[in-house]
């Protein structure tokens, strides 16, 4: 079962566990919630605070329930899971029911949904968003990222609570 921890006592190389590990970010609540896989994430400390921010497209049907929700959650799985990373990054909650499909098991905490199969959850409060603004880029590269002009929403989210197995 989950342990409670400081988020000072998350030893994982951040790195590692956003890019190559990836994260499963969700919101919503026990009646409705959705999740979508990410590797574009970071965690720090900000107005003294211990954060995550995350970045999720106006598109992605995930956009909708963090819009909704002051609470949101970072969910980190084994290696074993990688298949349910994969679906939930390719598959939209609008086509399939990502509360059924993937197979995982959600908890919830204050209106929080984390998964029983992860290894690590972290429980986070928007404190702030940010639409990225093309003309703040300042390397032209980062453009290319966006051929539909569909640029992301960053949130900061103040880390509640942290667990791992």
């Amino acid at each position: 079962m989950f342990q409670k921890i400081k988020p000072e006592e998350i030893a994982d190389n951040t790195f590692q566990l956003i890019n190559n590990d990836w994260t499963l970010i969700a919101a919503g609540n026990s009646k409705k919630y959705n999740m979508m896989t990410a590797s574009w994430a970071g965690m720090g400390i900000l107005w003294n605070k211990r954060v995550v921010f995350i970045f999720i497209r106006p598109t992605r049907y995930t956009y909708e329930f963090t819009e909704e929700s002051d609470i949101f959650t970072l969910n980190f799985f084994e290696e074993k899971y990688r298949s349910v990373l994969n679906l939930c990054g390719s598959k939209s909650g609008r086509d399939i029911d990502k509360m059924k499909e993937p197979g995982l098991t959600p908890l919830e905490e204050n209106g929080a949904i984390y998964f029983e199969e992860a290894r690590l959850a972290l429980v986070c409060k928007k404190i702030y968003f940010q639409d990225l603004i093309p003309s703040q880029f300042l390397d032209s590269h980062i453009e290319s990222h966006y051929p539909n002009q569909d640029h992301h929403r960053m949130y900061i989210g103040e880390i509640l609570s942290a667990y791992r197995k």
